[in-house]
Parts: C-alpha cells; structure tokens; sequence
C-alpha cells in the first residue's frame, strides 16, 4: 500500500507540474524592427551620418593635403636641386603623415561605433522598457527576439507581441 500512495503521489506531483508548463505563455517579436520604427531613430541615424560625414571630411582634408606634399616631394627629387638628406627628411614626414591618416581612419570607426551607441541606447531602453511592460501586462513568462538568427524555433503568430509594442510606443 505504501509503493501505492508514493506512485500516486508522484503521478499527482508529474500532473500538476506539466498544467503548470502548459499555463505558461510564451512570446515573440522583432526587436530589430520595433527600434526601427521609432520616431527617434530615423532622427539618430541622420545625426549619426552627419557625425560621420564630419569625422570623414576631415581625413579627406589629410588625405588630400599628404598627396600634395606627395606630389611636391616627387617633383623637388626629379629636379635634383634638393640634397638627398632633405629628400629623406621629408620622405620620414610623408611616412608620418600617411601613419596619421591611418590612425584616424581608425579613430573614425571607433567614433562612429561609440556614438552609434550613445544615440541608440535609449531608444533601445524605451522599447525593451514597453516590452516589458507589454510582458507583464498579458502574463508573458518569455518573449524572444525573433531578429536573432536561429533562436526561435517557432512560434504562431497570435503570440507576436509587435502590435501591442507598437501601440505601448504610440507608433501607428
């Protein structure tokens, strides 16, 4: 009797924890496109253009500026009035400027990437704040970013949560 009583028990215990799973409600939406929805983006991503429309002019300025020392280096060795001593020195400049350029083109990446960041995170904090809030509003345990490659297995399309982001964002 007592083989019985624990079986059923554990039959009892099985039950109750697979209605528990299947009470649980499970979401999905495209975080990608929800930031892209918003108003504030479309305004990021011009300042962003802008920032990098800038940083760039100015290295085309460098650029420019290194071939003409460039040029003007090639003409003063074909002449041969300069020494090569002073030939030298300002090829050891040309290399240093040539390095500078190169070091800004990395600067410029950085730059771009930090201030990337720097525009998009709040709007990223203002939709995950929404998704949450849409979540626990309609007893969500898991919503998952439908934009990440291979993460969702499936899901039905009831259970996308973009209209209700959208409309916690006011976003028609």
């Amino acid at each position: 009797m007592m083989f019985s009583t624990r079986f059923f028990g554990a039959l009892v215990a099985v039950i109750l924890s697979v209605g528990a799973m299947q009470a649980q409600k499970y979401g999905h939406l495209n975080l990608g496109n929800a930031v892209a929805m918003m108003p504030e983006t479309k305004a990021a991503d011009a300042e962003l253009e802008a920032f990098q429309k800038q940083m760039v002019a100015k290295g085309e300025e460098m650029a420019k500026k290194f071939q003409e020392n460039y040029n003007k280096l090639v003409q003063d060795a074909q002449t041969g009035t300069f020494p090569p001593a002073a030939l030298k020195k300002r090829e050891e400049e040309l290399v240093k400027e040539r390095d500078a350029i190169l070091k800004y083109e990395q600067e410029i990446e950085a730059a771009v990437q930090k201030k990337r960041e720097e525009l998009l995170k709040p709007i990223f904090d203002k939709v995950e704040k929404a998704i949450d809030e849409v979540a626990k509003e309609n007893g969500y345990q898991l919503v998952f970013d439908s934009s990440i490659f291979n993460t969702l297995l499936f899901a039905q399309d009831q259970d996308d949560l973009m209209p209700l982001v959208k409309a916690k964002l006011g976003i028609q």
